[in-house]
């Protein structure tokens, strides 16, 4: 499926009231990482009360020591501080980087805003180099846009 076609699924998810945020985000999740063959690692971040980090929601991937995150600390925690999209084609020439896994090649961490406010993040690694495209920047931003709509 094509990042096109998969934008009314995604739609369709977000809509399913019957079920908690949670598990809606979780089918975003399945249905990326299903879908997409080099998204390999697709997971939710999300600041964690009035803390300065990120707490782990949904993800579908190998599991990760990185359930808490500090602000400013690898991609993600860079992106709760910058507010920008963050696309790294190579982590290895990354500084401020944290290794999930050694198969983990590029990474791409897109904010998610709730009413101008920077609530959370997707977060997907790939085990492929360099694999990410405008176009994946694009359509991971409408992602989190009907997300945003579903958080309180």
């Amino acid at each position: 499926m094509t990042l096109l076609e998969l934008k009314p699924h995604i739609k369709s998810i977000v809509s399913q009231s019957n079920l908690t945020v949670d598990e809606r985000l979780l089918k975003i999740c399945e249905i990326l990482e299903t879908n997409i063959d080099y998204y390999n690692w697709v997971g939710f971040y999300f600041k964690n009360g009035d803390k300065n980090e990120l707490k782990l929601g949904p993800f579908i991937g190998e599991p990760t020591d990185h359930t808490i995150i500090p602000f400013g600390k690898g991609i993600c925690g860079q992106v709760a501080v910058s507010n920008e999209n963050f696309v790294v084609p190579d982590v290895a020439a990354q500084d401020n980087y944290i290794a999930c896994s050694i198969t983990v090649k590029a990474e791409i961490v897109i904010p998610i805003f709730v009413n101008g406010e920077n609530k959370g993040q997707i977060d997907i690694d790939s085990n492929t180099p360099d694999p990410f495209t405008e176009a994946d920047e694009r359509f991971l931003e409408f992602v989190c846009k009907e997300v945003a709509n579903i958080l309180n």
